[in-house]
């Protein structure tokens, strides 16, 4: 046990690494499921690429948060053996693909975050999290590199595409701003210095987001609602829209349906 977890409610610890795995996770189901679908091959291979980036990430996240848990879960276990109601991941990440634009701004919106998180963890007082977030650091930059540059593309191409992006913007924004929000998890893993507060990042966050919307000539939609924060919900709380439910049906089916399988 390393010296952070010593200086921090362990439960407090195991939460905060399965939400920052279990966003990787879901999302990278979310983006695996363009795999064969994508409107050009090379928007195919690239997606599904994402997706393994994620999903790698996601392994070493809750590795670790297995590790600290110390009851003998293993990565695998916590992704295919817990119920909807025990994922920690923030509700943007599990909205649907819906049409390629929702699918990039959704990612673009995200990797935002994920990029400023990832930075900051490398200064982690627990070696093992900076060791990962140096490692994850190189992968979500270039993700948000290839997200922002693809809004802009599409953002300020032709009057569909406008069109398309800037309803995905408006659809997806609302969903922003959980995870940002700072709880008791948030600010126990702070003080012990094993991670940023969520809300220091948003100023870095919101320069991101209104530079790469001026350039794509897409609207910021402003103050406005955010679910997960107002009112009743919250995935960071394990409270969750239908859509992770049917993420899990498929994740999971194998594991559920013969209890042990291995390749």
């Amino acid at each position: 046990m390393g010296a952070a977890v010593a200086a921090v409610d362990r439960a407090a610890f195991v939460e905060w690494l399965e939400r920052v795995g279990d966003n990787a996770l879901v999302l990278g189901h979310r983006v695996s499921e363009w795999c064969g679908h994508s409107p050009v091959l090379e928007e195919d291979i690239a997606l599904a690429n994402q997706a393994l980036d994620l999903i790698g990430q996601c392994q070493l996240w809750l590795g670790l948060a297995g590790e600290v848990e110390g009851q003998g879960r293993s990565a695998d276990n916590l992704a295919y053996l817990r119920d909807a109601a025990a994922f920690r991941n923030v509700l943007l990440v599990e909205r649907p693909n819906g049409d390629f634009g929702q699918t990039l701004m959704r990612q673009f919106l995200f990797d935002a975050f994920h990029i400023e998180l990832m930075r900051a963890l490398k200064a982690s007082s627990d070696p093992r999290v900076a060791e990962i977030a140096a490692k994850a650091e190189k992968e979500v930059a270039y993700h948000l590199e290839r997200s922002a540059d693809l809004v802009i593309s599409l953002g300020d191409g032709t009057e569909e595409s406008r069109n398309r992006m800037q309803k995905a913007l408006n659809v997806l924004y609302p969903y922003t701003g959980e995870m940002f929000h700072d709880d008791a998890t948030d600010k126990a893993v702070a003080e012990a210095g094993i991670a940023p507060l969520p809300s220091s990042l948003r100023a870095a966050w919101d320069a991101t987001v209104r530079e790469v919307l001026e350039a794509a000539t897409l609207t910021h939609p402003g103050e406005t609602y955010q679910h997960g924060i107002n009112g009743a919900g919250g995935g960071k709380r394990g409270v969750h829209s239908e859509y992770l439910g049917y993420i899990l049906a498929e994740m999971q089916f194998l594991q559920r349906a013969y209890p042990g399988a291995v390749w």
